[in-house]
This record gives C-alpha cells, sequence and structure tokens, in this order.
C-alpha cells in the first residue's frame, strides 16, 4: 500500500459535527460564496497552528456570525448586538492568561458597537477583533450599512447611497488607527487566492500578537456576499477587486510589537484590598461569614431621589461583601437629581448570583407612599415590608406579607440629621431578618462618612431602627424570622 499524506482537511479547531441543523451537520449555514467561511477558516487555523485552541474564547455577536458557537471547538461567549468589545474587555481583563476573539460584521462593529470599539482599542485592551466588511447588514435583509459605499444600493437606500443624505462610508481601520494604544490594524480583502493568502497572514500575526501579550490588535477583512449584492459568487468576488477596494485600501496601517508607553496594565486588587480589609497580597483576615443567613436576601430599595436609596443598597451590598456572599446592587433612578423616583435591588446570597432584578423580593424597603403602592404587590409571600411611616396608608394593605412601619424620617428628625432615615431602615432591616451583624453596617460606614460626628449619628441610626422593631416584635418572632 503507498504512502500518502493529507494535503488538505477541516482543521480540529471546528466541531466534527455541526449540530445547528439536524439534516445538515457536515455543513455551514452560510450562503454559497460567502467570506465568512472563509475567515472562519483562516481563524481556525491559525488558532490549530499556533496551538491556542485551549485557551481561545471566542465572542460572536448578532449578525451573519450568530452561530459561529456552533463550528469553533473553542470557549464561545454571545454578545448582545454591538457589544463584543464589552465583552471581550471583561474575558480578558478577568482570564488574561487567555485569548479572546472579537467577530464582527461592519452594521454590528460600526453602527451600534461605534462606541464599543473605539473604547476598547482607545484603551488597548489586549484581544483581536477580526471586522468582516461586506458593505451591507446581511443578515436581516440588505440595509444601508455605515460601511456601504457611495451609490449602493440597498434596501433603505433603494437609489443610491447619498453624502448629502446618508454621509460617506466609515473608514473603520483609518479611524482606529488614529488612536495611540492600538498595536496592529491591516486592512485585507478575499477576492482572489492571493489576497486571501495574505488575509491568512494577517488573522495568524494578529493571534500572535495577542499570544505575545502585546495590546490590541483589529484585522479588517473585505467580504463578498452575493446572496445580499444579488451576485454569483465570481461576480461578488470581482466586485470586492472593483469596488470596494478603491474606497477601502488595503494595507497595513499600525504595526507595533509594544503599546506606547503609559498603557502598562493598572495592578489588580482583590475585593478584601479594595475595601481596606487587606493589605496588598496579604490573606484578608476580618472576613466573617454571616450571621444565621437566610438562604437568599433580595431587597428592593425605593424612594424619591434625595431619601439616600442608592446609597442604602449599596451599604447593604458592601455588608454583603465584607461576609463573603455573592452580591449584586442594581439601581433605577429618573434623570431628577432630587425628587425623582429612585430604587435600587439588592441580592445577598451564598451561591451566585443568577440575575440582578428582584421581580418578587423578599423585603421591600418602602421610603414614601408612592413606592409602597408601586411595588408591595410584587413582595413574595411571607416577605417583608418595611414602610417609612408610622402607619399604612388608609385602606391599603399587603396581605402576602408582614409589614412594619418604621417613621424612619421623623427618628431621623429627632437625631438631628434627616438624612440619616435610610440608616435608620437599614437598623431595622437587619433587626427584622438577622442576615448580617450590624456592626459590619457601621464598619462600611466608616469608610463613607468622614466626619466624626456624622458617623456617630448614624451609628445612632442604626441602633433606634433596631430598636424601633425590637419594640414591635416579641424575641420569638426575630429569632425564626
Amino acid at each position: 500500500m503507498s504512502d500518502y499524506r493529507v494535503i488538505e482537511a477541516k482543521s480540529s479547531v471546528f466541531f466534527d459535527r455541526y449540530e445547528r441543523k439536524p439534516e445538515l451537520q457536515q455543513q455551514t449555514h452560510y450562503c454559497p460564496g460567502c467570506g465568512h467561511g472563509v475567515v472562519h477558516k483562516l481563524i481556525a487555523e491559525a488558532i490549530e497552528d499556533l496551538g491556542l485552541q485551549d485557551r481561545t474564547i471566542l465572542v460572536s455577536p448578532v449578525g451573519c456570525s450568530v452561530f459561529a458557537y456552533y463550528y469553533f471547538n473553542t470557549g464561545n461567549v454571545q454578545a448582545a448586538h454591538g457589544r463584543t468589545p464589552a465583552v471581550a474587555t471583561a474575558l480578558k481583563r478577568s482570564h488574561p492568561e487567555s485569548i479572546v476573539i472579537g467577530y464582527q460584521g461592519d452594521g454590528d462593529l460600526a453602527a451600534i458597537g461605534m462606541s464599543e470599539i473605539v473604547h476598547a482599542a482607545n484603551r488597548g485592551e489586549k484581544f483581536t477583533i477580526f471586522f468582516v466588511n461586506n458593505a451591507i447588514y446581511g443578515m436581516t435583509g440588505g440595509q444601508m450599512a455605515p460601511t456601504t459605499l457611495v451609490g449602493q444600493m440597498s434596501t433603505t437606500t433603494p437609489w443610491g447611497r447619498r453624502p448629502s443624505n446618508e454621509g460617506f462610508p466609515l473608514h473603520m481601520a483609518e479611524l482606529l488607527a488614529t488612536l495611540e494604544a492600538p498595536v496592529y490594524i491591516e486592512r485585507v480583502a478575499l477576492c482572489d487566492n492571493k489576497n486571501i493568502m495574505r488575509t491568512r497572514k494577517a488573522v495568524r500575526k494578529a493571534l500572535e500578537l495577542q499570544r505575545d501579550a502585546a495590546g490590541f490588535s483589529f484585522v479588517e477583512i473585505l467580504s463578498p456576499c452575493p446572496t445580499i449584492w444579488k451576485m454569483t459568487p465570481a461576480e461578488a468576488r470581482n466586485w470586492v477587486a472593483e469596488k470596494m477596494l478603491p474606497v477601502f485600501p488595503l494595507g497595513v496601517l499600525r504595526d507595533r510589537k509594544l503599546p506606547p508607553s503609559g498603557n502598562a496594565v493598572p495592578p489588580q486588587h482583590s475585593v478584601a484590598e479594595l475595601l481596606e480589609l487587606a493589605a496588598p497580597g496579604e490573606a484578608p483576615s476580618t472576613l466573617q461569614p454571616p450571621r444565621a443567613p437566610l438562604p437568599g436576601l433580595a431587597v428592593n430599595i425605593a424612594g424619591f431621589g434625595g431619601q439616600g436609596i442608592l446609597l442604602l443598597g449599596q451599604v447593604l451590598a458592601e455588608m454583603g461583601l465584607r461576609a463573603g456572599q455573592e452580591v449584586s446592587w442594581l439601581p433605577s433612578y429618573g434623570p431628577e437629581m432630587r425628587s425623582g423616583s429612585a430604587h435600587c435591588h439588592v441580592c445577598l446570597a451564598n451561591e451566585r448570583v443568577g440575575s440582578p432584578l428582584v421581580e418578587h423580593p423578599q423585603v421591600l424597603v418602602a421610603m414614601n407612599e408612592p413606592s409602597l403602592r408601586k411595588f408591595a404587590a410584587q413582595v413574595a409571600a411571607d416577605g417583608l415590608v418595611l414602610y417609612n411611616r408610622d402607619a399604612l396608608p388608609a385602606g391599603f394593605s399587603v396581605p402576602q406579607a408582614r409589614v412594619y412601619c418604621v417613621p424612619a424620617s421623623e427618628i431621623a428628625d429627632r437625631l438631628g440629621a434627616a438624612k440619616t432615615a435610610n440608616m435608620v431602615m437599614l437598623g431595622a432591616l437587619l433587626e427584622l431578618t438577622h442576615a448580617l451583624p450590624a456592626e459590619t453596617a457601621l464598619a462600611v460606614l466608616q469608610t463613607k462618612v468622614r466626619n466624626p460626628a456624622l458617623l456617630e449619628i448614624n451609628r445612632h441610626a442604626l441602633d433606634a431602627g433596631a430598636e424601633r422593631i425590637r419594640k414591635a416584635v416579641p424575641p420569638a418572632i426575630l429569632t425564626t424570622a
């Protein structure tokens, strides 16, 4: 039997079978002649050649590339429309050893995602973006894209793009090249075999630079879209060469191995260091487990802007951090600094928080009547409602929850500081739930309130809120709350 060797084969970076469509598990979903399949192949081969498969995380957004996770046998994260650079930033900063690749089309990157790509490049985030530019919205039916050529017809410019009305096409590679931080920017094309080989080199080089921790790299790839352009694959490739290249000239716009000076990676600190519970490099020694923690405490704090609603949520969340819990804090407020509506959701848990949004809180802290009426019905069965008055409004009831009226504003006025009403409510909340120790609240406040006299008033406010509950609720109920 004669010897033989494989000249061409599917990269091992691809899955053996593509399970998006049960009847077509041997092929991708891309149209005949589409450039995405070629770019996929070039990226997969580069990852395989460089031995990066086990370290790679591919971020794909909305667009024709949305199903990349069916093809690449790597880490995969799906991003919202245009948000690939934001997601890639989080991935690369939290896992700096990983190879993070953003894969975006022209509508995704240059329209809704313009802010994300510009700021990520300006920060010099150390990941790679492959930008597939076919001058049209391909997946959604052929609308004009930011890169659509002057005179090019689309479903939203049936007369052709007019600079006086739609503006000129954006040159993303040139735009990003005006920034200081990027280390490598190149524009390539898929119009013929020679240029495909140049694209292959550019893809490989961008990944090599990321492997070597060089900095932000960006490869723009001019790509055919035969179906939306209403051309044959051969005609579409010729159109790239004849129409797109004169508008988007090929070439390297930035090439250096190191980012500019002053772009060093900032020091990384642990949560304990950020909360001043440990010196840099020291193990946290003051973190204490929560006292009699609930399985999970989901709180909605609501009122007017100016009542310390968001601060109360922040203090509660930071208390959870200091107690070693998983926490989230989600604020919501209107444009008014004062007197507008404001509320925040706080989750404290002993396991990871699945969502910061609280649909049915265990506890509602209502600092005014509008918030009570708006959110009381959402409180979970057998939940708690803390209301900032000495009685509920006439005719109003919360049948599924236990209601405690704590006139926090009046108590704070008597203490001489109306702004501490939120701390009165926090003291009452902690006394009712026993979820966290009150001394932790004071420790958090010491980092936020520098005035010793005001800090002492806050301490009295916490005590006053707890005392109000102790007088209203028998001890047996407190210990089983």
